[in-house]
This record gives structure tokens, sequence and C-alpha cells, in this order.
């Protein structure tokens, strides 16, 4: 590994009196840090779809150019738990300023006449993006476990997890803003973005700390006095590579459980989200700008439900991921159903897509927090890693994007959404065998 991205070392610790104030400032800090440093890796991770409609016209058709946005989720699915490892034995305040930055670059480069040559060029820079991306998410899921402790991450995770949302929203009037300023659709798209990311990264790096040891502060379990039953002080210590992948993640029978549960969940997430446009026109025969407004819908709801999701979890259910998560599930199934049977109106479609969107968004974020919670914090990244492999390969790629477009175009959208239903029933499934081992940690801890 490089010398530059190694853990901070310890520091010895500060006075008695200055360990509380310090503390308090360094985790609103730090939390910052990594909302802002997440929300610019948004701002250049999705720029080709823009693009899309610009390329077309350049002669490229939609066959070849969904291949090469394909590269991006397979890349970022890969990556989110091979570099969740890398991650895992890096300064968090560097590793995320660095993929941000590697991010930017790629980005920029894709707006080139060299980035828009060739649908292999256009494949190879969606591959990178998508890689460098995956460096996003570990990074701040190591400081969540450094600084926050058990009986309150879900709620600070669930405004965390906002930080998706304000950098994708940002993504179109940029666009639209940039083309205006600067005078292309390259600039806007591209080039744009990418800067505002650079400056970022500035930002990112001023901001975020690795570990509160590294700053002479105590470990976050002691200053709350919140251990997890399963905590133990060899968990302060880094980990080798071979101790986090077999022994803490790999070997771990329950994060698979949860991993398994994510795919469908991402399936559910996307298989809603990417064919709605779709659906409303087909079937609905809604104009674009309708179309616009449910989507806008659909995204927006996330931040209040991911908020309410992550603080039921904390303060109504103790902890007690599985649960929080099932009862969301089946609250997004009975909407779904609704949403296929019984919606013959244009408020009651943007009715039931704000009710999914508000519903399904908290157990995606959900489920990085369980996997948090069920691996020592030392391997956080590399489990949260795994879950989100299975969420975006096999869920996102493999069964929202492959299996749903078979589906739809074979056998229709009844079949789709009996599918869909489906997911939600196996999600529910995959998350109740956590149920019991959750139940065993949560009642060792108020013993």
């Amino acid at each position: 590994m490089w010398k530059i991205l190694r853990p901070e070392p310890h520091r010895p610790l500060l006075p008695k009196e200055k360990i509380d104030p310090t503390y308090k400032r360094l985790r609103w800090q730090v939390f910052f840090g990594i909302f802002i440093g997440y929300a610019g890796y948004y701002l250049v991770r999705k720029n080709f779809t823009m693009a899309m409609p610009e390329l077309q016209e350049l002669g490229f058709d939609k066959g070849m150019l969904g291949v090469a946005l394909s590269a991006n989720a397979i890349a970022y699915g890969i990556s989110k738990f091979i570099m969740g490892g890398v991650s895992d034995r890096s300064s968090a305040r560097k590793f995320l300023p660095l993929g941000l930055f590697l991010s930017a670059t790629a980005t920029l480069i894709a707006g080139t006449s060299l980035g828009i040559s060739s649908i292999v060029s256009m494949f190879i820079l969606q591959f990178l993006i998508g890689w460098f991306q995956g460096m996003g998410w570990p990074p701040c899921g190591r400081v969540m476990t450094h600084w926050f402790s058990h009986n309150e991450r879900g709620t600070w995770m669930s405004f965390w997890n906002c930080a998706h949302n304000v950098g994708g929203s940002l993504v179109g009037p940029m666009a639209a803003a940039g083309a205006v300023w600067f005078g292309s659709w390259q600039a806007g798209t591209f080039f744009f973005p990418a800067c505002v990311a650079y400056c970022i990264v500035i930002v990112a790096l001023i901001l975020i700390r690795d570990t509160p040891q590294s700053c002479g502060l105590p470990p976050v379990e002691e200053y709350r006095n919140d251990y997890p039953p399963n905590y133990s002080e060899k968990f302060e210590k880094e980990f080798t590579a071979k101790e986090i992948f077999f022994q803490y993640v790999l070997n771990n029978k329950t994060l698979w459980f949860i991993a398994i549960a994510n795919a469908f969940i991402y399936m559910i997430r996307y298989g809603v989200l990417d064919w709605a446009p779709t659906y409303l026109d087909e079937v609905k025969g809604y104009d674009i700008k309708s179309v616009g407004w449910a989507y806008f819908a659909y995204e927006f709801a996330a931040i209040p439900g991911t908020i309410v999701c992550g603080w039921l979890s904390d303060k109504v259910f103790s902890g007690r991921r599985a649960m929080t998560t099932m009862i969301y599930m089946a609250l997004v199934a009975v909407f779904i159903f609704i949403y296929w049977q019984f919606s013959n109106s244009p408020a009651m479609d943007i009715f039931c897509l704000i009710a999914i969107g508000f519903l399904i968004y908290g157990p995606v974020m959900l489920i990085g927090v369980h996997a948090l919670d069920l691996a020592p914090k030392k391997a956080a990244g590399t489990a949260a890693g795994l879950t989100g492999f299975f969420g975006y390969f096999f869920g996102t790629a493999i069964l929202s994007n492959i299996a749903l477009g078979y589906i739809l175009e074979h056998l229709g959208w009844n079949a789709n959404f009996i599918v869909l239903l489906v997911g939600c029933a196996l999600a529910i499934l995959f998350t109740s065998f956590t149920y019991k081992e959750e139940q065993y940690l949560v009642k060792n801890k108020t013993k």
C-alpha cells in the first residue's frame, strides 16, 4: 500500500478538559466533510446519461451507448468491495479526496474529443469512473464507525445518506448552466461538474479527520460509553487484509444474508426508478413534463424517508436494523401493488411513486448501517463493500437492468410488477435470517 494512504498514527490523549469540546467540534466537522465530499462524488458519476441525447445526434445508437453505460455500474459494484478493503487500511482523510480527484479527472477526459471518439473509449472511461466512484462510500463508513457510536449511527447515517440526493440533483442544473456559460454541451455536462468536484476535493481534505485517536481523542465507544456487545480493544488496531477479508467479512454468515437481501432491495429501487418513465409513457400516456415531475418526486421523497428510517432504527427499535428494514419493505410491497392495480390518475401515480421513494431508500441506507454494525470498525469499508457489490452488480446491473428489460420485452408489465413483489418478499426473507443474531447482540448490549 502507498505510504501516503496509511492510517494516521494515534496521538497522545489531549488534556481531559479539552476532550469533550474537541470531540463535539470534530464530530460535526468530519460529518460535514464526508457529506460534502460524498455529494461531490455524485457530481461526476452519471454525467454520461446527460450526454447520451447529444451522442445519439453524433451517430451513436442507444444499444451501444447502453453497453458503455453498463460499465459504470459493473465497475462500481466490484470496486466498492475491493476498494473497501483498501479503504479499511487507509486514512479516510486522504482516501475519499483521492477517489473524487480521480473521478473528476476521468469525467473531464470523458468530455474531450478523445472521450467521445468511440464506444470503446466511452466504455473504458465509464469503467474507470465507476471504479473510482467505489472509493467514496467505504471511507465514509470508516469515518462513521470511528466517530459515531452504535446507538446513534442510524440517525447520523440517515442524514449523511442524503448527500447523494443533493449531489445527484445538481447534475441537471449544472449541465444546463454550464452549457449556457461556456457555450458547449461538453462543458456543461463534463467540464463544469469536474471543476466543481476539484474544489470539493480541497474542502474534504480540510474537514475530514481519520480517527479520533489520530486527533488525541479516545475511541468513540469510550467517549459516549456506548460499547457494542461484540466490542474488543483489539478492534482499535489496524487489521491485515487477510484478517479483514477472511476473518471478519467473508466468514460472516449474517453479512452474506444482508448482502443477498440488498440485491433484491436494489432491484426494486432501480426497477421502479429506471422503468418509471417508460411505464408512465407507454401505459399511462404521460408527456415528458409529467414523467419528469414523477421522477423528481420519487427521488426527493427519499430524503425524509431515509431520515425517518434511521431515527426509527435507533430510537424506536433500539438498533434493530433488520426489523426496521422488514417493515419498510413490507410497506414498499403494498404501494407497488397499489401503483400496479389501483392507481388510475396522475395524482395517484405520483402519490404511489412518492410513497415508494420515501420507503425504499430507508432500507438502502439501513443495509449499509447493518453491515457496519456486524463487522469491527476496522473492517467497515469491506463489510459495506460486500453488500454494495451485491446491490449494484446483481441487483442493479443483472436483475434491474438486464432481467427486467427482457421480462418487459417478452412478458409485459404485469410480469414486471409480479417480479418486483417477489423481490420485496425475498428481501424480507433474507433480512429475517439476520433477526435472531441481531436480537442476541441487542440483548447482550442492554445487560
